[in-house]
């Protein structure tokens, strides 16, 4: 929250800044990917530019984060690994898919976290408000894919093995970080460093390396200006939201950062329309919309819970994506971008 001696003019742009890169970046990796095909080699481009971003300010003394250590980076990589999966398959997604979809299935997300909170670590069934405001989510998930004419068997099959991975992070992974004690910008320089590690083998795995190999041997000019610059931007709005995150998070109230976010999905939908052809049919955006309104009245019902139950721990109290839990308080920030999560 703001102290009072914070002035408009400073937190103005904080909030600005993350509303900027939030509602953009999906719309800014979507079109990075339809000019380079590459979804392996792209996310670890983004990788660096996070990890070598967060050492460098962390050089000048703009931010601190926690030292990188080989027994901290081992107890780490499982964490990384569903990062890894989670910001892969997203990529993948965008790729094969639509904007619109890609926030049709994060917004789902809340749906799919609730029962596996209850069915693998014994949580208690939602409340009958936060019932209702999933079954809203399911009932928009599912009109939406019903509505899409251009259904594709392959951009389906990410969206659900993103889902997945996503869910699992969700509910698990956020307890593995937690005990590490790490802080934020740790947790930033932890993740993308050893995600970056890890890109190579999935680039073999995929048989992405063979593929890039292929475009060089032809000389096939991908690397042109508007391909760099679509690239360099998504890795520069992707460490940018970062920043702009967590800075927006300090600045305003709980309650304020949270309706930014709202009204950033909002504006992404928007954006998404007005600048080009590839989003959803008409009745595809009204079943997302609704997927939206459900998310937005998940939030609203589980922002009451601490006042229920006030001795909840602090680490069961928060999320950290959209991640940024999403969305993230980290995980706010990590749904959104992908490159952060706490997922996610």
């Amino acid at each position: 929250m703001a102290s009072r001696g914070d002035s408009k003019s400073t937190v103005a742009p904080l909030v600005l800044g993350y509303a900027l890169c939030s509602s953009l970046l999906a719309v800014i990796n979507k079109y990075a990917i339809t000019k380079f095909m590459y979804p392996g080699l792209l996310t670890a481009l983004q990788y660096a530019t996070s990890a070598v971003g967060v050492w460098v300010l962390g050089k000048f003394g703009l931010l601190h984060h926690d030292p990188f250590t080989w027994p901290t980076a081992r107890k780490f990589l499982p964490a990384a690994v569903i990062f890894y999966l989670a910001i892969f398959t997203n990529t993948n997604l965008l790729k094969h898919a639509n904007v619109d979809t890609f926030i049709v299935f994060r917004s789902s997300t809340p749906l799919f976290v609730a029962i596996a909170d209850t069915m693998f670590r014994k949580q208690p069934w939602p409340s009958k408000y936060t019932f209702s405001s999933l079954i809203l989510i399911l009932a928009g998930a599912i009109g939406y894919v019903s509505s899409d004419s251009g259904f594709n068997i392959t951009a389906y099959s990410w969206a659900m093995a993103y889902l997945i991975t996503i869910t699992t992070e969700m509910v698990y992974i956020k307890h593995i970080v937690s005990s590490l004690g790490l802080n934020t910008w740790g947790y930033v320089l932890y993740n993308n460093f050893i995600s970056l590690l890890l890109s190579p083998f999935f680039c073999i795995v995929t048989g992405e390396i063979t593929e890039i190999y292929a475009a060089i041997s032809k000389s096939e000019r991908f690397l042109n200006i508007e391909t760099i610059s679509s690239v360099a931007l998504s890795c520069i709005f992707g460490l940018a939201i970062s920043f702009f995150g967590f800075a927006a998070r300090r600045a305003i109230s709980a309650t304020a950062f949270t309706v930014t976010g709202v009204v950033n999905k909002f504006l992404t939908v928007v954006i998404n329309v007005l600048i080009w052809d590839k989003h959803a049919s008409p009745s595809g955006l009204f079943y997302l919309i609704l997927t939206l309104i459900g998310g937005v009245a998940y939030q609203q019902s589980t922002a009451k819970a601490p006042a229920v139950s006030s001795q909840v721990s602090t680490n069961e109290d928060v999320k950290l994506t959209e991640k940024v839990g999403s969305d993230n308080d980290l995980s706010q920030t990590d749904e959104e971008s992908g490159l952060l999560k706490a997922t996610k």
